[in-house]
């Protein structure tokens, strides 16, 4: 239960994020990145109905579409993000409406319209949900089609409306978003990466128990161990191999230190972990 609570929380504080980068930042400025948010800004141009209720009206039909083909279970994370970014994007344009942008630095505008919505779609990811949106089509055509590379259509959706952005606004907006969208790609990649950041570790060690007691039942963490000899010392050594979080490899190192055990300590980081106590395979 509380590791639902936490999740829930990211989650929500997620999409608030999100929410704020896209209404203060994207919406004003007409930057299309593709996906609801960004068919919203060109459509709200297009027809008499605001961008956030587009978001919501669009949102809401693909939640829809989501549970009739991916069935009940179909990311009940997903659908509380989505409904909560549509109600959101609803509620500050009822109590702060915008008739024009922030600031009159679009660049800089531009960077916030980027960067929170990049951190906040990252921790819905890496909570194993998203906002919704196109990311149901993509789930959907996954599923029926088995089609493995689903970015490169999701891109050329986007890339789609950025062109459509040109002839409904200007090139110079145009531009702006496919900057936008160039960077959000490579941003929400750099992000993920550096939450799913582990440490692959190797101790060296004379005396194994200590270690291995320490990792198993204050980390909750397993180890393998195996019998070596110094190349140079000619003695016995054990080595021991584990993966942890950087709290938890610090944590080891502070151990031994502290012990003052006799150990060499070698530690690399990976992204790519799966197996028990980690992403599952």
């Amino acid at each position: 239960m509380l590791q639902k609570i936490k999740s829930f929380s990211i989650i929500t504080i997620s999409v608030v994020i999100m929410a704020i980068g896209v209404y203060y930042f994207k919406f004003p400025n007409n930057f299309c990145f593709g996906g609801v948010t960004g068919a919203a800004v060109v459509f709200a141009k297009l027809l008499p109905i605001s961008a956030s209720s587009f978001s919501f009206i669009v949102n809401m039909a693909l939640l829809v579409l989501g549970f009739a083909f991916l069935g009940k279970e179909f990311a009940l994370r997903t659908s509380y993000a989505t409904v909560l970014l549509s109600a959101l994007l609803l509620i500050l344009e009822k109590l702060h409406p915008l008739t024009h942008p922030l600031s009159n630095e679009p660049m800089l505008e531009l960077v916030f319209a980027i960067a929170l919505p990049a951190i906040a779609s990252a921790l819905l990811f890496y909570e194993g949900a998203s906002s919704g949106g196109t990311d149901v089509i993509a789930m959907i055509v996954k599923k029926y089609t088995h089609v493995q590379d689903i970015g490169i259509a999701l891109f050329i959706t986007d890339l789609i409306m950025i062109i459509i952005a040109c002839f409904v606004f200007d090139i110079k907006t145009a531009l702006y978003s496919f900057v936008g969208l160039t960077l959000k790609s490579f941003l929400i990649d750099a992000i993920i990466e550096n939450i799913m950041l582990r440490k692959s570790v190797m101790i060296t060690c004379d005396d194994k128990d200590a270690i291995c007691r320490f990792i198993t039942e204050e980390l909750n963490k397993s180890a393998t161990i195996v019998n070596a000899k110094g190349a140079y010392t000619n003695e016995d050594k054990y080595l021991i191999f584990t993966t942890l979080t950087r709290k938890q490899a610090a944590a080891v190192r502070s151990f031994i230190h502290e012990n003052h055990l006799t150990a060499f300590i070698s530690m690399s980081s990976t992204s790519e972990v799966f197996g028990k106590g980690f992403s599952s395979i």
